[in-house]
């Protein structure tokens, strides 16, 4: 503990990185009755925190370890950070990132004076290379979290929240391999162990919550890469013992919360973060629902803005169902005439964001519909309340498949038979979908497919194949290496497709 501290004390980060503004949210105020502000880390020169702790490790080199060079692997805001500082004090380095990583990454890492070396599908491919450089090479490796050093000077932005907001009640930390947490709730509970520490993860990442909760490191079997800054499969060594000791608890937020915070850190100080960034957002907001609070003092860490432009799009869709705006249902009519129109005439009062209908069968059909809502979960509940007295009605609002692919697919039910459907996540990369379709289609009919790209390093399939040897079938995927999910008991496709 007393070394971090003591390290971020004499932080010599400020040679590349600024003290960033506190900003006071206060639309995010007025709506939840405390007081919000935003730590602003997407305002650094890389536009993330990662300068922080990549400048105190590198400048603690000595002049031999200097002279080797560095080397780093990283999809992202690390690869930033250790360029700009290694080339602020002339040193080379290597920066291996995944076949993936978006070419608006590489060529900021260029700009910063790195030198790229793209390797592998995904991170854990290209830290494997990095390390193989490092030997190879006689290079100095430059973990992106799991370091004292690295730590110390993630601790800095504690030092000058202490400095900015003197009366804190609640931090919230957005939590991946633990480096920013570790060193922040080190040094928060030194100097005012009364600042409860709040670590933030993404529902399909909860890497610090499953290591907390088994009292011992977790390594998941897949994490989610929506949040890609802190898809992390094992919480780091050494940030595991700091956080076991400082931090107070951890809340996990939805994908769709996420954006929905996203949306609000945007109309407050006009930044758009990336997903990652706007994780305490989300989690302050999740955390207030439970916790009725009034007039505290609440930050949150945006811990950067990284956004891919193209990502903006799905961002944007799913904000208004994370901020409870909007619900999507699906409601089964008779076929027959008037059905229809009665239940059009249910909904005269409110906005439509969407409506798919197509004619099933001779006896009933589907209807996949967006609702704006004026007043959350509690309009939602009596909408859908309602609508059931005279229809079946089925919440869609959380279903991932009907929200990522079915709403683009309405259109009328197949009687295939032996179908089953899997849905498939893939590196993004020239050729990846063509590749993904070769492994799979050589062996099995391919009976129904939908693909969008998000602007994200990962490609999203559904796919319906022929087959009536699940297990024959699934032992195919194995051998692809791809993340996959059998989503045939799904209602939405047993509804709609």
């Amino acid at each position: 503990m007393h070394s971090i501290v003591k390290l971020a004390d004499a932080a010599r980060v400020y040679d590349v990185a600024s003290i960033t503004p506190l900003s006071y949210a206060h639309q995010l105020s007025d709506r939840l009755d405390n007081n919000i502000y935003l730590k602003r880390e997407d305002e650094q020169s890389i536009h993330a925190f990662k300068n922080r702790g990549a400048y105190q490790k590198i400048s603690s080199l000595t002049p031999e370890q200097k002279s080797k060079g560095v080397v780093t692997a990283s999809a992202g805001n690390h690869a930033q950070g250790v360029a700009l500082s290694a080339t602020k004090l002339g040193i080379n380095a290597l920066i291996v990132m995944p076949l993936s990583t978006p070419k608006i990454k590489v060529n900021a890492v260029k700009q910063l004076g790195g030198k790229v070396v793209l390797h592998g599908d995904v991170y854990d491919d290209a830290l494997r290379h990095a390390k193989q450089l490092e030997k190879q090479q006689d290079l100095v490796f430059i973990h992106p979290y799991d370091d004292i050093e690295v730590m110390a000077g993630q601790a800095t932005i504690a030092k000058e929240l202490l400095e900015q907001l003197p009366e804190i009640d609640k931090v919230f930390i957005p939590v991946g391999g633990g480096g920013l947490i570790g060193g922040m709730a080190t040094y928060l509970k030194h100097y005012a162990p009364n600042i409860r520490v709040i670590g933030v993860e993404p529902q399909d990442s909860p890497t610090l919550y499953e290591a907390l909760k088994q009292n011992e490191r977790v390594a998941l079997s897949e994490v989610g890469r929506f949040a890609d800054g802190v898809a992390v499969k094992q919480i780091g060594e050494k940030t595991f013992e700091m956080a076991k000791q400082f931090v107070d608890e951890v809340i996990l937020v939805s994908n769709d919360e996420i954006c929905a915070a996203i949306k609000d850190i945007y109309e407050d100080v006009r930044s758009i973060s990336e997903p990652a960034g706007a994780l305490s957002t989300a989690g302050i907001k999740k955390y207030l629902q439970t916790h009725k609070l009034k007039n505290e003092n609440l930050v949150s860490i945006v811990s950067g803005a990284n956004v891919n432009f193209d990502r903006l799009r799905y961002i944007s869709e799913r904000a208004d169902i994370g901020e409870h705006n909007e619900a999507i249902i699906a409601v089964t009519i008779d076929e027959k005439p008037g059905s229809f129109l009665k239940f059009c005439e249910m909904l005269k009062d409110h906005s439509i964001t969407e409506f798919n209908y197509r004619y099933g069968s001779d006896t009933q059909a589907r209807i996949f519909v967006g609702i704006s809502l004026s007043e959350g979960l509690s309009e939602k509940q009596a909408l859908l309340d309602r609508l059931s007295n005279s229809f079946d009605v089925l919440d869609m609002s959380d279903n991932s498949i009907a929200k990522t692919h079915i709403r683009y697919m309405v259109g009328g039910r197949s009687n295939c038979e032996h179908e089953v459907l899997y849905r498939f996540e893939f590196p993004e990369r020239p050729g990846a979908l063509l590749d993904f379709l070769k492994k799979v289609g050589s062996y099995w009919n391919i009976t129904l497919f939908h693909y969008r790209n998000h602007g994200a390093d990962f490609g999203r399939v559904l796919i319906g194949l022929q087959a009536q040897d699940v297990n024959q079938l699934e032992q195919s995927f194995d051998e692809l290496g791809y993340f996959y999910q059998n989503e045939t008991t799904n209602k939405a496709y047993q509804y709609f497709l």
